[in-house]
């Protein structure tokens, strides 16, 4: 029988449940997914509100590249105590404060310049908010892998990790529009209390609602199985014993054991090279429609939201393509890295946009580069695949630390770049170029299996 069973289905003590033709885990994927999407809505909001804030508060190219890169630094320090924090506590309460937090920094973004102050404490304070924000958000996607790992058998995980990570495109499609009216129509500041308090009621429903696959009240005895059968690590955030902690403690010998593995090397290559195209579009694409080719603020808005659509919709047809060739008897390392591979080599394609200055031909180019992105985008997938059930959000958040460092050098590279030169061509070539370093990575990756910490190596 399915765990989309009729009201005959008995659930797991022994009473009759009622239809459910929805499994619970979709419906938990559906929350992180909507989580996910404000997650990328508050990292991405100065890119849409950031011309307008430069304007009120004076700062300059330079100024904004390092408050766009300023999340990226806490977030990269802040991956490995996330993780440890997950593997700790689970991701109940773990992700439950991390979202309440990171809403009451995005929030206070809006205070900032309501008493006049110098134009470098308005930049402090702000570079100092991204930086809290990144690191009350560092437990975010390490805690997203950890909930797919525990509710998804094996053959699903693709889709379900594409489903949480294309959040990212939707948050642009959905938000862009709608932070770039409010941004015309009230002001800068309106986004960011709107952000604030989406999160804080993202955070209660989290609370009350989430748990364990086993603890769940909405999971069948037959959902249970079958993703226990399948794959799925259902008791990943069961109580421990104080002899289970001692057990899957992360010494010495077993973080060396984790690091010596040559797939998550290739692995973190890879997802630094993703990111560096993800950091473009989330802080300085609307920069460059605004100043690189003139657009008005509002155009921007709708302008951007095309390439995320189509970045939503290659996330998801990566994800299901990689899991349909899984069931067709393809090998792991095939069904992840074909789409993967695709993906990445349309990916290259954004280098063009230099080529040309028809503004309709270079957002046709970035939708391009956008979809293949989102097909090659599959390192969390991978992450899932790779993890040893002892550190799953330890080496989460490894990868996620290493490929982070993109959102550091990005933004940066790109200030410079554009203050140097006058225009977008020469940043566009490096995004471009990190294309191909994700090809790379994937060839140092090898075979994707999972890390086994007692085998030898």
């Amino acid at each position: 029988m399915s765990d989309t069973a009729t009201a005959s289905t008995v659930g797991r003590a022994g009473a009759p449940t009622s239809r459910r033709r929805i499994p619970t885990r979709y419906l938990v994927l559906s929350l992180i997914f909507i989580i996910t999407a404000l997650n990328y809505a508050d990292r991405s909001s100065l890119s849409i509100t950031g011309t307008s804030l430069q304007a009120d508060l004076g700062f300059d190219s330079v100024q904004l590249g390092y408050i766009f890169s300023a999340f990226s630094w806490a977030y990269v320090v802040g991956q490995l105590p996330g993780g440890i924090l997950l593997d700790r506590f689970g991701a109940r309460r773990v992700y439950a404060l991390s979202l309440a937090l990171w809403t009451a920094v995005t929030a206070a973004i809006s205070l900032v310049g309501l008493i006049t102050t110098p134009v470098l404490v308005s930049v402090a304070i702000i570079f100092a908010l991204r930086l809290l924000l990144g690191v009350f958000e560092s437990p975010a996607f390490p805690a997203n892998a950890r909930v797919a790992t525990a509710w998804f058998p094996t053959a699903e995980r693709g889709r379900a990790t594409a489903v949480f990570n294309s959040a990212q495109y939707f948050a642009t499609a959905l938000f862009a529009p709608l932070m770039g009216w409010i941004t015309h129509e009230f002001g800068w500041r309106w986004v960011f209390v709107l952000l604030g308090v989406l999160g804080l009621a993202l955070a209660v429903i989290w609370l009350r609602w989430m748990d364990s696959p086993r603890n769940h009240p909405r999971v069948t005895a037959e959902e249970l199985e079958a993703i226990s059968a399948g794959g799925g690590l259902v008791d990943l955030d069961a109580p421990k014993t104080a002899e289970a902690h001692q057990r899957t403690r992360l010494d010495r010998r077993t973080i060396a054991q984790i690091f010596s593995a040559r797939p998550l090397w290739g692995l973190y290559l890879s997802q630094y090279a993703v990111n560096a195209l993800t950091y473009f579009f989330i802080t300085w694409f609307p920069v460059y429609l605004v100043e690189g080719r003139g657009l008005s603020l509002l155009e921007v808005g709708f302008v951007a939201a095309l390439p995320a659509l189509c970045g939503f919709a290659g996330g998801l047809a990566g994800g299901f393509a990689s899991d349909a060739l899984l069931r067709r008897g393809h090998s792991l390392t095939f069904a992840r890295k074909l789409p993967s591979v695709i993906g990445m080599t349309l990916a290259t394609s954004i280098a063009l946009c230099s080529t040309t200055d028809s503004s309709a031909l270079i957002v046709a180019i970035m939708t391009l580069a956008f979809f293949g992105k989102g097909i090659g985008s599959l390192g969390w997938a991978i992450t899932t695949d790779l993890a040893p059930p002892q550190a799953t959000s330890f080496v989460g958040s490894t990868m996620n630390a290493f490929g982070n460092i993109a959102g550091i050098v990005t933004p940066i590279v790109i200030g410079y770049t554009v203050q140097a030169t006058g225009s977008f061509d020469v940043a566009l070539w490096f995004v471009a170029a990190h294309g191909a370093l994700a090809l790379v990575g994937l060839a140092v990756m090898g075979t994707i299996k999972r890390i086994r910490l007692d085998e030898p190596r």
